[in-house]
């Protein structure tokens, strides 16, 4: 197990405000100290903002990809590995349009974009603004790697610790969370157990134990830095070893392969074992399966076993979405749309979060081998979409509701 982020929350305003950024690196390096000599390896630390779509409002989100290139070099000299400037917002139109040049204009700063809410209902131009985004960051660099960096976002609330649906609720007042990468807990849980309630417990007691651990280690920065601790999002994230599958884990406890069928039983357990388990809660808590940072996933992904309806399905009882799913090249906006609203009413309906990141590969198509450059991936291959886009009423531009099921 280890810590994927420390997260910490604040409005880095505009002009960006300087001396609040540096204030973030200093507390993020005594931070990372802090966990490290409670005997845990943190990969990186990172800052997530109010939405800039708030910060710099219609007359000024032109200067979104300025803000960006700014923050980045900011950070950097801060020691801050990663920012994330929040989500695109369908009351300010223009904020969607500009996520593409910022990313394009900086680097490691991390973007979402809202679809909808409980409170907002499902923005189909929202829907189709965040599809767009997806396309037009496929185009930045040869492999189609800027996707990486957005999300589409339904549901999520603000303080979530993991990138990139990452955002600060608040124009004053400042948090921290963390995210966890620990798929290798829910592996070494089933590995040997000789029942489903045996493996069950032996995660959860897993979970309250580092939970315990970790919460300790946070309380003296709460008084140091007068800053509020989110908590901590356990959601099983992995790394591209099998030791740290997601997948694995699944398959341990009896799922054959991941995406026959008995893989959604698979999915509701783990998640369930973290919904039982007693720890203080940010984000998700839930199943993350980003096909290309799972070994496994990758793998059941390119024999063709591992499908995106599979992997939507699965959201419906556990998960955070679709994360890291490598699309044909040529994919248009209509068919991402489409997806992309099935993941909107998803998450209203059943009153959760969820996410899309989506990552079409230039001149890839469904079935071809994937070669991304990079230690956090496992490649595989390209996931056909069977989506021809939407049509009469939900090819509108309207808002609706959903309430969730009863």
């Amino acid at each position: 197990m280890k810590i994927r982020s420390i997260t910490y929350f604040m409005n880095v305003g505009w002009p960006l405000n300087e001396a609040k950024i540096q204030t973030a690196g200093l507390f993020l390096k005594q931070a990372r100290a802090i966990f490290e000599e409670a005997g845990y390896e943190v990969q990186t630390t990172r800052l997530a903002s109010f939405p800039f779509a708030s910060i710099l409002g219609p007359d000024s989100i032109g200067l979104a990809p300025r803000m960006a290139q700014k923050l980045s070099a900011l950070m950097q000299a801060a020691g801050i590995d990663y920012a994330a400037l929040g989500p695109a917002l369908p009351e300010v139109p223009e904020s969607y349009e500009m996520i593409p040049d910022a990313i394009g204009a900086s680097k490691n700063i991390f973007f979402c974009g809202e679809m909808g809410t409980a409170e907002k209902g499902i923005s189909l131009a929202a829907v189709k603004a965040c599809a767009q985004v997806i396309v037009r960051n496929a185009e930045l660099t040869p492999d189609g790697f800027a996707n990486l960096r957005f999300s589409a976002i339904a549901n999520v609330p603000a303080g979530g610790p993991f990138f990139p649906g990452a955002y600060h609720d608040s124009a004053d007042g400042t948090t921290f969370s963390l995210a966890i990468e620990c798929a290798d807990l829910a592996v070494t849980a089933f590995e040997n157990a000789k029942t489903i309630d045996e493996g069950r417990k032996a995660l959860m007691a897993e979970l309250e134990t580092h939970g315990r651990k970790l919460a300790t280690a946070a309380e003296p920065l709460k008084y140091q830095f007068s800053i509020k601790f989110g908590g901590i999002d356990f959601s099983l994230a992995p790394f591209p070893k099998e030791a740290q599958s997601l997948g694995a884990a699944m398959e341990r406890i009896g799922v054959p392969k991941v995406g026959l069928h008995g893989s959604l039983a698979a999915a509701a357990i783990l998640t369930e074992s973290i919904d039982r388990a007693d720890f203080p809660r940010a984000g998700f808590c839930g199943f993350m399966a980003p096909v290309l940072e799972d070994s496994t996933l990758s793998k059941r992904a390119a024999e063709g076993t591992l499908t995106v309806r599979d992997l939507l399905m699965y959201s419906a009882v556990c998960g955070t979405g679709l994360d890291t799913i490598p699309l044909p090249g040529d994919v248009t906006v209509d068919q991402i749309a489409a997806l992309l609203l099935d993941i909107s009413a998803l998450s209203l309906r059943l009153n959760k979060p969820l996410t899309a990141r989506l990552m079409p590969v230039p001149g890839k198509k469904a079935g071809d081998a994937t070669d991304f450059n990079f230690d956090y991936f496992a490649n595989s291959k390209v996931l056909a979409l069977e989506s021809e886009g939407l049509g009469k009423l939900l090819g509108s531009d309207e808002v609706f509701s959903l309430h969730p099921k009863k």
